[in-house]
């Protein structure tokens, strides 16, 4: 009994850490995709931009060393909304509770003002998209909170201007939420996708009620799941899940 007690201790001890962030490569209607879920009411999912001296992260591995300093390390990352050349926001950028950007509600060039657009939102335990105007008026109050858009699936449907004969493929990635706000599923395609093929992703294979498009070529991802940290020319905004970092033998 007591082999037997001592055989399942060490077992358990040798055991690898449950990882924050489910990842995982998919394939459907055809196309692929890498797939991060997130539960919003367990883990640590946060917006991240500028470091403390007001200089863009830019870059995953920069956003790394940053936590390692404190004793944190970078589970899962993705661009997370539209920015000008300087890598301010286009729209609503809200991190630590801290406004850098208001709210912006006309349409306007580019996909963001391809109407509708939307609000990625996280609050204590859970993780939200809304469309820009029922953001405005629900007027929640978000830790974090990024705006881009379009929107990809609203209420359950699609985003009306998207055509299922569309001949605009790029890489494309994007967020949804499910209904109680604890799924946030974060997606990026493989191969290039229509708008139509993406939305559908989130409506029909996720199950997800309300998602949000986040960018087209510049699409990254860091899933360390995956064997996956993508590089390239400096980032805007990123969300990302933050987890202990593992300590050091």
């Amino acid at each position: 009994m007591i082999r037997k007690t001592a055989f399942l201790l060490a077992a358990l001890w040798a055991a690898p850490a449950v990882s924050a962030v489910e990842c995982s490569d998919a394939a459907y209607e055809g196309n692929r995709y890498s797939i991060c879920e997130v539960d919003a009411s367990q883990e640590q999912l946060r917006l991240f931009l500028r470091d403390g001296d007001g200089q863009a992260y830019g870059h995953f591995s920069t956003l790394g060393t940053a936590l390692a300093e404190e004793g944190k390390a970078l589970a899962f990352a993705t661009n997370a909304g539209m920015y000008h050349s300087d890598r301010s926001p286009v729209g609503l950028y809200v991190e630590d509770g801290a406004e850098e950007m208001r709210l912006v509600t006309n349409a306007g060039p580019g996909n963001f003002g391809l109407l509708p657009n939307g609000v990625f939102c996280i609050r204590e335990a859970r993780a939200d998209v809304f469309e820009t105007l029922a953001f405005a008026e629900a007027a929640p109050a978000c830790a974090y909170a990024t705006q881009s858009g379009p929107m990809l699936v609203i209420d359950g449907e699609l985003h009306p201007r998207f055509l299922p004969d569309s001949d605009s493929y790029y890489v494309r990635n994007g967020v949804g939420t499910s209904a109680d706000g604890r799924r946030a599923v974060f997606a990026i395609s493989r191969n290039a996708v229509t708008f139509h093929q993406f939305a559908s992703l989130f409506r029909d294979y996720l199950k997800l009620p309300n998602a949000l498009y986040f960018d087209g070529n510049i699409s990254r991802l860091h899933a360390p799941e995956l064997g996956r940290s993508d590089a390239g020319f400096m980032m805007g905004p990123i969300a990302g899940v933050v987890e202990d970092a593992p300590a050091r033998e």
